[in-house]
């Protein structure tokens, strides 16, 4: 009778300690795991995240650099295009002053003079008088002589003893030097005739026309 409840207790014993075997094993995996966890654990993971917020400020470093960098290309390209346009209109301006003058210049030359046409050259005296009858003896009509008149008058006031006293340009047509003149007569010097003949001469072969040679003084400063 005595075997058993020996054999009841033995199993109920082997039961208590298989029970005791797993709960200590229990503890002892959640000991390790919470050591595992501790200081060491916590470290490791500030650590990561130091290195996480590294990256993260070298990638805002470079987006900041190349940010800066496509700026100043923006600068430099906005620099150039301004600069190329301030040459454009530059260009345009001068170009626009240039056809200006060239239309004026062709006007003046087409119609230099637009005043009173004298009826015949009567209306003068003096070395004008002997001029404007060369002149119109020259091929010339006689709507040629105002622009003659004012080109000489600028030029001698129709004397014909004026010297330049810079150039030796002499007489009516400051032919220089003066005794170009001789090529007409070898009274170059003291004949009005002579040194009208001569100037007359100069202008056709050099500007056409007495208001061609009016429209260049006034161009020039000189003829």
């Amino acid at each position: 009778m005595s075997r058993p409840w020996s054999r009841f207790a033995a199993r109920t014993a082997a039961v208590a300690l298989l029970s005791v075997g797993v709960a200590g094993g229990f503890y002892l995996s959640e000991d390790r795991q919470s050591q595992r966890s501790g200081p060491g654990a916590q470290v490791a993971g500030s650590v990561s995240e130091i290195d996480v917020d590294y990256r993260q400020e070298q990638a805002v470093s470079r987006q900041v650099r190349a940010a800066r960098q496509q700026a100043t290309e923006v600068r430099k390209r906005a620099r150039v295009a301004a600069d190329k346009a301030r040459k454009a209109e530059e260009a345009a301006r001068k170009k626009a002053a240039e056809e200006k003058a060239a239309k004026e210049a062709a006007a003046r030359a087409a119609k230099p003079y637009d005043g009173p046409i004298p009826e015949s050259c009567e209306e003068y005296s003096g070395n004008r008088k002997v001029g404007c009858a060369l002149m119109i003896d020259a091929g010339f009509d006689i709507d040629q002589f105002p622009c003659l008149d004012r080109l000489w008058n600028k030029e001698s006031g129709w004397n014909h003893k004026a010297r330049n006293r810079s150039s030796g340009a002499y007489g009516i047509p400051q032919a220089y030097p003066g005794n170009k003149m001789a090529t007409v007569a070898d009274d170059w010097e003291t004949n009005p005739v002579t040194q009208i003949k001569w100037g007359l001469g100069y202008i056709k072969g050099r500007y056409s026309t007495p208001c061609g040679a009016w429209t260049h003084s006034q161009d020039r400063g000189f003829y």
